[in-house]
């Protein structure tokens, strides 16, 4: 079972979930021991598949630290704070946590684009 820890203590994911917001990107950080690694991308891979067919999914990525680090760090967009809120807290996702390697943290976090002139719109 995947261990959680807020990436943002003073705002964490479940917080967040009340928000009404959208778009938005999910950053997802996960450590996990080095012999675990497999089972990590295991487990994200099936999540990931289910996600992909919930409402308001756009897209999805996994990215692996460069080196001998074992940290990941997903970033998956949806359309709305709701729907994420939906596929998360539906049983069905809360029960497939349990195939996550036991040494798996996860620091899930929802941003939305802000726009900075001349370099980046929202």
């Amino acid at each position: 079972m995947v261990n959680f820890k807020p990436l943002d203590p003073d705002c964490p994911i479940d917080q967040q979930l009340g928000v009404d917001a959208g778009p938005v990107v999910l950053v997802n950080l996960f450590t996990v021991d080095a012999g675990d690694q497999d089972a990590l991308i295991a487990a994200w891979k099936g999540d990931a598949e289910w996600m992909k067919k919930q409402p308001g999914y756009i897209s999805t990525q996994l990215h692996k630290a460069v080196g001998e680090s074992c940290m990941y760090l997903n970033y998956a967009i949806w359309d709305s704070v709701a729907d994420f809120r939906a596929a998360f807290t539906n049983p069905e996702f809360q029960s497939a946590l349990s195939h996550y390697p036991s040494s798996a943290v996860t620091a899930p976090h929802l941003f939305e684009k802000v726009a900075v002139q001349n370099c980046c719109t929202a």
